[in-house]
């Protein structure tokens, strides 16, 4: 009877210890499982962190392209208006000497002409008289044609500024377009990078390649580099004059002035 006592005494020990065992391999299984929930957590936000911060650089590459793609168009602009009034003097320059050639020409034609007559004071001074009216005449058409000039000039300059701005605007569009749509190509890929359920990332998917589409034609109607879809990427030593430079939709004739996409 003692001996039954003490096998059953032993045999409970024994499960005591059994579930101890259980318990203890359960939280340690347990706690395996909340570390790697939470390093996969912690690599998903690292994941999410540099995916963002690569989606700033690019932005903040394109914002910045596209300042100095602006600041040489406006300095191609306003080196076209500065050479457009320099011609338009030296036009109005040599206009003036060219009257005032004609001019003395005519008066020097007219006093030699009097002398070789020399039909008395009278006539002389009657051609004197003539040559002055002259003079004053040639002087008064000299002047309606060089205002006529200016004015035809200033025509021509608000023209070419109005053309100027119109281009300007369009390429403002076109690029804006393609910004936006390659900031929208970043967003999809971040969101495909971070998604786990796998129907829902198939829809990104479909999303993220229309999206790349769209953004190639962006990037082909605005005259950019091709990007793949993905917009610029910053690279070590990437900018200044090595960058690749966008294309400008060439709308301007080829006798104007202001036109630099020529």
């Amino acid at each position: 009877m003692s001996e039954q006592k003490e096998s059953s005494v032993l045999f409970s020990l024994k499960e005591l210890m059994n579930l101890e065992e259980d318990r203890i391999r359960g939280e340690e299984a347990d706690k395996a499982a909340r570390t790697a929930a939470e390093d996969e957590a912690r690599r998903a936000a690292e994941r999410a962190a540099r995916d963002a911060e690569e989606a700033r650089i690019r932005a903040e590459e394109e914002r910045r392209r596209a300042e100095e793609q602006r600041g040489r168009e406006e300095n191609a602009r306003l080196d076209a208006i500065r050479h457009a009034e320099v011609e338009k003097a030296r036009l109005e320059a040599e206009q003036q000497a060219r009257m005032q050639a004609m001019s003395a020409q005519q008066q020097h034609a007219l006093q030699i002409e009097a002398l070789k007559t020399d039909k008395g004071k009278k006539q002389l001074r009657n051609i004197l008289i003539g040559t002055v009216v002259a003079v004053l005449t040639i002087g008064g058409a000299g002047i309606y044609l060089a205002v006529d000039a200016s004015k035809k000039a200033d025509a021509e300059k608000a023209r070419l500024e109005a053309d100027a701005r119109s281009k300007q605007e369009e390429i403002d569009r076109l690029n804006k377009k393609a910004e936006e749509a390659n900031a929208k190509v970043g967003n999809l890929e971040s969101a495909v990078a971070n998604e786990k359920d796998q129907r829902k990332k198939a829809e990104l998917q479909a999303q993220l390649n229309a999206a790349k589409a769209e953004a190639e034609e962006a990037d082909k109607a605005a005259g950019r580099p091709a990007t793949g879809g993905g917009g610029f990427k910053a690279k070590p030593g990437a900018g200044g004059d090595d960058a690749p430079k966008a294309k400008t939709v060439c709308t301007c004739k080829a006798t104007d002035p202001l036109c630099d996409c020529l």
